[in-house]
């Protein structure tokens, strides 16, 4: 179990520019806290619990800063640092950062002798003084290969020792998040960096390291910027608990709940190739049914291959880390391979989707299907003769949309695309079941002692924090009891389903928000839709919409449920379902009717891995591509 120690290297003020990004999509399942205005949604479940966030009362200004920073960073960093990472070799870009940090040697001096770390002072003396010279003017870190203790000492950190608690979220220009603290602090910092007062040309120091160092980071952060549909308020969530002072409390106080640990490995999928994201096209196809275009990513093969398309799961985007993964997996072996955002997605309810309120999997799979078929038809035009045989991979509730179109195959209009393999990875079976699942994880930290709930929801954020800054072979068991994980993982969802209700009001309000929807100042509504639960959306929501349509709520619950099509995806031949027996969104019925519907020949069942936690383990992903193989 990773249990981190508390060494006397203080943490660093975060790194700026692109680490907040990755931090603030492992703390995407934390959200605003406060009292939410009372709304018509059904008060039994009760407001969710949720950490304690830092205040944001710059929120417009904020989020123009944030939209400016996140253009140049998309628009203009992002290319140039890969030609920048084509033209510069690791080792080299690796020796300019050592170089960089060696001559912040002043500011890391003054800050420990500020705040007393007179060890540490003389640490970083004995390190500056051994990287410039048998280091090579610090190009190379022999310092470290002697084990000399390494430390970070900054002028946040100073101020934080003399009582200053941060009170403001901030967005720097060309720098990102920040609070009143530490943008003092960054100011600070930068005054005491030397080449300031070296003149010209050494003043470019600066920025040419500065550029080399978010070079390496500029690709990621790209992706969860374009990914997530509010990066804005992702970030601050991270920022609070990323840049807090301190360790966060390891212990782990109550029992385990393995599903839920379990899950929580899909945190460490990584792609092989960094660049793979970027290496695709992106590409826009238009919906006849909104006129709209819908944007997707392509990697085709350079001969004939067969063809896969990524439907992901709920509310994922098709830049998401899992869907690259996935994607990526089958490129390496011989697909081209699309991918699409989730039906529930803002980019497809916006672009694609010909209901204002998705929950009615006849409609949703219909979407789904209607955009497969214009991307396929696109594409073949584009590159004709390149592709074989086709297939729909879907995880989680693209899983589910995956396997109802199989189902309805037969009865589906002829200019629809038609596929040769059908691939569910841990697919929900009753929507019905699923959703109420995740509402109680959202209340699972109602078992603790109300004295001690609050404290112990911002020790389980601040772990979170803490645990993305640890480096990758730290390896083992996340440190949280079973409480933690399930309220992790129901807020994860939580936030999915803010980002599905805001989507859908800003397009259609049918009035169930009494708070205002803006886009510039969206923490009162998203407050107040973070108390709605997913039986509320259902409620209050999806059934009166599809009401004013002709569609019962027993309709709904219906399509919402697999075994309604029992006989049809019995019949077809063409699907393989990969899933795990302790997946909590499959009690012991679904998991039995699974193997009755489809049998050992389709269905492959791993013994542990939660819901999608184990997806990118060897064992799933040869099964992955052995539900594909045949195609070839």
């Amino acid at each position: 179990m990773i249990r981190p120690s508390v060494t006397r290297t203080t943490p660093s003020r975060l790194p700026r520019h692109a680490t907040y990004v990755a931090l603030a999509a492992a703390l995407a399942s934390c959200t605003t806290t406060g009292p939410a205005p009372t709304s018509a949604r059904s008060d039994s479940h009760g407001h969710a619990p949720a950490p304690e966030f830092i205040n944001d009362p710059l929120e417009p200004f904020n989020r123009g800063m944030w939209a400016a920073n996140k253009g140049i960073l998309v628009g203009v960093v992002r290319p140039v640092a890969k030609g920048y990472r084509a033209v510069v070799p690791p080792p080299a870009r690796e020796s300019i950062n050592h170089f960089r940090r060696n001559l912040n040697y002043p500011g890391r001096l003054i800050n420990d002798t500020l705040q007393g770390r007179w060890s540490d002072a003389g640490d970083e003396t004995v390190r500056f003084l051994t990287n410039t010279t048998a280091g090579g003017l610090g190009f190379f870190d022999v310092a470290t290969k002697w084990n000399i203790p390494k430390t970070e000492a900054n002028f946040s950190q100073t101020f934080g020792t003399w009582g200053w608690k941060p009170s403001m979220f901030l967005v720097l220009p060309f720098a990102g998040p920040s609070d009143d603290r530490n943008a003092t602090g960054y100011l600070a910092d930068s005054a005491a960096e030397p080449w300031n007062y070296a003149g010209s040309p050494y003043t470019a120091i600066g920025p040419v390291t500065a550029f080399n160092r978010l070079s390496d980071k500029a690709e990621s952060a790209a992706r969860i910027l374009k990914s997530e549909d509010d990066s804005y308020a992702l970030a601050k969530y991270a920022w609070s608990y990323a840049a807090k002072d301190g360790q966060p409390d390891w212990r782990v106080a109550g029992p385990v709940d393995r599903p839920t640990l379990e899950t929580l490995g899909a945190v460490q999928i990584s792609l092989t190739d960094p660049e793979f994201g970027s290496d695709g096209r992106e590409m826009s196809v238009k919906i006849p049914s909104t006129g709209r275009r819908l944007k997707f990513n392509c990697w085709i093969q350079p001969q004939t291959a067969p063809v896969v398309y990524i439907s992901p799961g709920l509310s994922s985007h098709r830049l998401s880390l899992a869907t690259l993964w996935l994607a990526e997996q089958l490129y390496q072996n011989g697909y081209s391979v699309v991918t699409t955002s989730s039906v529930f997605q803002p980019e497809f309810m916006e672009n694609a989707s010909s209901a204002d309120v998705p929950a009615y999997p006849k409609v949703d799979s219909r979407d789904l299907h209607v955009a497969l078929t214009e991307i396929d038809r696109l594409l073949a035009g584009k590159y004709p003769g390149r592709f074989g045989k086709k297939a729909l991979v879907g995880c989680s509730m693209g899983g589910f949309l995956s396997l109802r179109i199989a189902a309805g195959e037969k009865q589906a209009p002829d200019d629809l695309v038609r596929f040769d393999r059908y691939v569910a990875i841990n697919p929900p079976v009753n929507l019905q079941y699923g959703s109420q699942h995740l509402d109680s994880y959202t209340r699972a930290p109602l078992a603790w002692p109300a004295a001690e709930r609050q404290a112990r929801l911002n020790n389980a954020a601040h772990k979170v924090a803490k645990l993305i800054t640890l480096p990758p072979e730290a390896g083992g068991a996340p440190p949280f009891e079973g409480i933690e994980t399930k309220y992790l993982i129901g807020l994860t969802f939580r936030v999915a389903l803010r980002d599905i209700v805001y989507s859908s009001q800003r397009r259609n309000n049918m009035g169930v928000l009494q708070t205002p929807i803006t886009p510039w100042k969206r923490e009162e509504s998203y407050r107040e839709i973070m108390n709605f639960t997913f039986s509320d959306y259902f409620q209050q929501f999806a059934v009166p919409y599809y009401q004013q349509r002709g569609i019962s709520m027993a309709e709904l619950r219906r399509e919402g449920n697999l075994a309604t099509h029992t006989a049809a995806l019995r019949d077809q031949k063409k699907i393989r379902v990969i899933t795990n027996r302790n997946d909590f969104l499959l009690p012991p019925d679904d998991l039995s009717w699974m193997n009755s519907t489809f049998g050992p020949s389709r269905l492959t069942l791993f013994p542990s891995g939660g819901h999608m936690g184990n997806l990118s383990s060897p064992p799933v992903r040869d099964a992955i591509l052995g539900a594909v193989r045949d195609l070839k």
